[in-house]
């Protein structure tokens, strides 16, 4: 089926779904009409009557007029006291003051209630548009169009192979947040739209908001620290160290080969409290490095930077005050741009004048360490900013901590580092790999594979008294690390065991099941990863092959002979080496032996 023919059909779904709607609103028009009552349900004009002068809101108009001459004066007004009151006051105008009335305000609270005319009129028109939409398809008898299975653009399924690797490196990462303290927590996949409307600057047209089915306006979420900001707001948590990872969604368009996806995975590990300047900031910093330095898959670089410095430097270069954030999501885009394209798009679609936007050149291509720190500082420039100046001494801070905790050497004082999104207002970094990663004889760029700061403003969003939960966190992109280990395996770098099993349970005869299913159910009992064949008699060459291809190192022979002595055989795959072993012995000895094969399941390093 071809994209137009799908959009025509969800099209078609659509206008059904109005035409049955229109339908069955007249029906229950015309299950409470009487000839008394030809505008319907009294009750509901009672109570609309309750809330506003007038039929239109709180003046009267030409409604109102043909409303009160369709309505029978028997009515029982004492059931219907609301319209009573808009009754006699509709009576009071004489017919040269109706005759002015308008004909409905613009901001006009109800329509004609239930005119049957009217609905008759908009079913009609409606269908016609049904049968237009069901003609486009063409005829009955034209051949149906092939149905091409496929997944969503920006999505992808992933094999057992793909799967390992993938758990693989979460289990790593979560083995990082843990030894720092960090709880883990789980929020919705969808948010309210409010929840996430106006977070995200630029980025917020990247938003999947869900089509409205009668109730709560809901948009997936785009990122996990928004949900955490709702999360500490709700609960009334001023402290909190966390850990979460989960998929989130954007409307981006798709690098697939470079790990850009719409669903994708997030790890987030964010600090929330109330500490002294820097100290958590810094240890984010190190769980970066120690997640990068656990997955080795190539050496990086961690850049950082401080958005009131940001913020200072655009002040300093003539940019206004309203520009600040739209100015810093186009600096973003310098790690994948040049400079001119940059200062372009500033001055055409940012509206930062010529000589504002070379001064900022000036100042985003400078980077280093303390000493570009100190050299800042004496900048005269710069110093007139109080903002710029508290950045400065931000980083100076920061730096210190870093060399502290053995990192000094993997971060990199950037001021080109920008980072477009709305919500953070203090330290903001980057973790970019600095070569390319051969895979095969192929070498790629990858870039950023971590990024994260400081966002102190954003649990007070959610908060009736505006209560601010200082955060500072770091998101992994571990899409990214992933798409270069997929590319490792599928050009022969690397190879991964998809099962965890140890031992399998073969038969050399035939009508060895019985034997079979005890023995697993033994080994299972105890723990022992074990796996079967599912024939009742299967071949014994076909048993062993699947040990090889599966990466199963033990296997356990059944033969005839051996069982009347009260013996099995232990082979291992690898060296084909077989011994005997006493029945009665099996667990134990399979137990000492995967112990000294020190078979590497799936929570061990990743495969070289």
């Amino acid at each position: 089926m071809s994209e137009s023919q799908e959009i025509l059909l969800q099209k078609i779904k659509e206008q059904g779904d109005l035409v049955r709607k229109l339908k069955a609103t007249k029906a229950s028009n015309d299950k409470v009409k009487t000839n008394k009552n030809p505008y319907g349900d009294l009750e509901q004009l009672n109570k609309h009557l309750s809330q506003f002068s007038y039929v239109c809101g709180y003046m009267p108009c030409k409604i109102d007029v043909e409303t009160h001459s369709s309505l029978d004066s028997k009515i029982d007004f004492q059931k219907y006291p609301y319209i009573k009151r808009w009754w006699y006051h509709m009576r009071s105008f004489n017919d040269s003051e109706r005759s002015q009335l308008p004909e409905r305000y613009s901001n006009c609270m109800i329509s004609k209630i239930n005119n049957e005319k009217s609905i008759d009129l908009q079913i009609q028109e409606e269908v016609s548009k049904l049968l237009a939409l069901k003609a486009q398809l063409g005829s009955e008898d034209a051949a149906p169009s092939k149905f091409v299975l496929k997944t969503a653009k920006g999505t992808r399924d992933y094999n057992p192979q793909q799967m390992t690797i993938r758990n693989n490196v979460l289990q790593k990462i979560i083995t990082v947040f843990k030894r720092h303290g960090a709880e883990c927590i789980d929020t919705p996949v969808f948010e309210l739209k409010d929840v996430l409307t106006g977070k995200y600057g630029e980025d917020s047209k990247l938003i999947y908001d869900l089509k409205d089915q009668g109730g709560e306006i809901l948009s997936l979420r785009y990122d996990l620290t928004v949900p955490l900001a709702r999360y500490l707001a709700m609960n009334k948590i001023n402290t909190l160290k966390r850990y979460h990872i989960a998929k989130v969604y954007r409307r981006d368009n798709p690098a697939m080969t470079r790990g850009r996806y719409r669903e994708f995975y997030q790890c987030d590990f964010d600090i929330a409290g109330q500490y002294d300047l820097m100290v958590p900031d810094s240890e984010c910093l190190k769980v970066v490095t120690e997640i990068l330095d656990a997955l080795d898959i190539g050496k990086y670089v961690l850049k950082v930077n401080h958005r009131r410095l940001l913020d200072g430097m655009f002040d300093a270069c003539g940019v206004p005050d309203d520009k600040f954030r739209s100015t810093c999501s186009t600096v973003d885009k310098l790690d994948k741009a040049p400079w001119e394209e940059v200062r372009t798009e500033m001055i055409n679609e940012k509206g930062v004048a010529p000589d504002a936007a070379d001064r900022i050149g000036e100042y985003v291509r400078l980077n280093g360490g303390i000493e570009l720190v100190e050299k800042l500082l004496q900048d005269e420039k710069l110093t007139k900013s109080k903002g710029a100046v508290e950045g400065l001494e931000g980083i100076k801070l920061l730096l210190h901590y870093c060399e502290l905790l053995g990192i000094k050497d993997k971060i990199l004082f950037d001021l080109s580092l920008a980072r477009g999104l709305d919500y953070y207002t203090g330290v903001i970094y980057e973790a970019v790999l600095t070569h390319p990663i051969k895979i095969g004889n192929e070498e790629q760029t990858i870039g950023s594979i971590a990024g994260g700061g400081r966002y102190d403003n954003l649990v007070g969003m959610f908060d009736s008294k505006n209560k601010q939960v200082p955060c500072v966190g770091v998101s992994i992109g571990v899409e990214r690390v992933f798409s270069v280990l997929e590319a490792k395996l599928a050009a022969g770098d690397i190879s991964v065991r998809t099962s965890d099993v140890d031992v399998y349970v073969a038969s050399a005869q035939k009508n060895f099941l019985d034997e079979r299913l005890r023995i697993c159910a033994e080994l299972w009992n105890a723990g022992i990863k074990t796996e079967q064949s599912y024939k009742k008699n299967p071949k014994m060459l076909n048993q062993l092959q699947h040990c090889e291809e599966n990466g199963i190192p033990l296997a356990v022979i059944l033969g005839e002979s051996e069982l009347k002595r009260g013996i099995v055989k232990i082979r291992n795959i690898k060296t084909r080496q077989e011994e005997e072993v006493p029945r009665d012995n099996l667990v134990q000895e399979l137990q000492s032996r995967i112990e000294v094969l020190d078979i590497k399941d799936m929570n061990g390093p990743l495969p070289k």
